[in-house]
């Protein structure tokens, strides 16, 4: 059975990739899209027509190939701000979210920076948690030992959710950083009052919302954040490009990240004057076909319906539960139930490694699922293991590949019994 809230038979034909076999005959069973989505013909066909009949460089040919080619980029910038709720003037165009997180983390203790809210050194504290992406840790990281800032963070209860114990967040606190939802636990963060804590702290919050722009309706008022960092190519857009959201008068107060074309006002030998956000930190030649692909991307998604979406993986998420929990000495790692939770699920299978597990999920039943820390090793020292094998769904999964799944971990069993 398939969740009724999407016609998933249908939306699987917009994406070429599953009508491929893979070697032997084997049909594809795509369970890695926390990783990296596939892309619908829209997209595909969207970044093929703009190469092939209207490309050139933007915000600088004056005739009629850069006038269509301008338009276009800065229409994507204009559907991206809808789909999360914001102003054009607020969205900044990168090349994935940790350049947006990065370019966040460089405007706090940057000499350049005279805004006491980004003032950073010995004594302030930067607040993350135990569950983040290492491109929402190594920044903080750096920025901690090029400031002498303390960096500190919340801790992971065993359901893997965060510890939200009191005395993390203190007015020395500057900066919280967070994810929205953990790309292994799948676990849903309580962002708005996280964020309500760092403001009553006198803090700024920013969201790694990679995993939640993509599956869940988004609105970064309504989460009241400071600033949101997302990616196009889980989201089925391209590589390549990303997102940072960021409150206008913060954008105004933030130095440049790079120097280059497009991003100045007036250049002198000894000196220079910046153009206004977003354009301030859009140095050189962006990633123009990228962020049109990415606009088409809003459009798909847009389309089908983020609300059905997230009906549609909360359904699998149930699913794959129940299914999963049938299988011997499997431990889901991660929330049991569905409160706060998405669709990404990972485990363990007591005895066998994750690495083992991928493989032969892949050589034998076609299904392709990511194995190793994900990006999250920290985490994974917290539950005092090595790696997990993650599944992770999206819109055009069914339970009938759920269930190829399962049959999949039972072979796995018998292989090492």
């Amino acid at each position: 059975m398939t969740s009724t809230s999407l016609d998933v038979e249908r939306i699987r034909k917009d994406f070429p990739v599953f009508s491929r076999e893979l070697p032997d005959g084997r049909p594809l069973v795509y369970l890695d899209s926390g990783n990296s989505s596939q892309k619908p013909n829209l997209v595909i066909e969207t970044m093929r027509e703009h190469l092939a009949l209207h490309y050139s460089n933007v915000g600088r040919a004056m005739h009629v190939l850069g006038a269509e080619s301008t338009e276009a980029y800065e229409g994507a910038r204009d559907k991206v701000a809808a789909f999360v709720g914001a102003s054009r003037d607020e969205v900044v165009f990168t090349k994935n979210a940790s350049e947006a997180l990065n370019l966040v983390a460089y405007s706090f203790g940057n000499p350049a920076n005279t805004d006491p809210r980004f003032t950073l050194g010995p004594g302030d504290e930067i607040v993350i948690t135990e569950m983040e992406h290492h491109s929402n840790i190594v920044p903080w990281q750096l920025l901690a030992q090029r400031t002498g800032a303390t960096l500190k963070w919340f801790g992971v209860t065993d359901e893997g959710r965060l510890d939200l114990a009191d005395g993390v967040i203190t007015e020395r606190t500057k900066i919280v950083s967070v994810a929205h939802q953990s790309n292994v636990l799948g676990t849903v963060n309580p962002v708005v009052e996280l964020a309500r804590r760092a403001h009553e702290a006198g803090a700024l919050i920013l969201l790694d919302a990679s995993q939640s722009v993509p599956h869940h309706p988004v609105d970064v008022a309504a989460l009241d954040a400071d600033f949101v960092a997302f990616t196009g190519h889980k989201m089925v857009g391209p590589s390549g490009i990303g997102v940072l959201w960021a409150r206008a008068e913060l954008l105004d107060a933030m130095p440049p990240f790079l120097g280059g074309g497009e991003m100045i006002e007036a250049v002198w030998m000894d000196h220079s004057t910046y153009a206004p956000a977003p354009h301030k930190f859009e140095a050189g030649t962006p990633p123009i076909v990228e962020a049109i692909g990415l606009g088409a991307a809003v459009d798909y998604l847009t389309g089908v319906g983020l609300e059905a979406i997230e009906a549609h993986e909360r359904e699998l998420t149930r699913y794959a539960l129940e299914a999963l929990g049938e299988v011997p000495r499997l431990r889901v790692i991660g929330p049991a139930t569905l409160e706060a939770r998405g669709g990404t699920v990972s485990f363990t299978l007591e005895g066998i490694h994750p690495h083992d597990v991928g493989q032969i999920l892949d050589d034998r039943f076609g299904v392709a699922v990511r194995v190793g820390h994900h990006c999250a090793r920290p985490l994974h020292l917290r539950f005092g293991i090595p790696a997990t094998t993650r599944a992770s769904f999206y819109l055009y999964n069914t339970t009938g590949e759920i269930d190829a799944l399962v049959r999949g971990l039972h072979h796995v069993q018998k292989v090492f019994a």
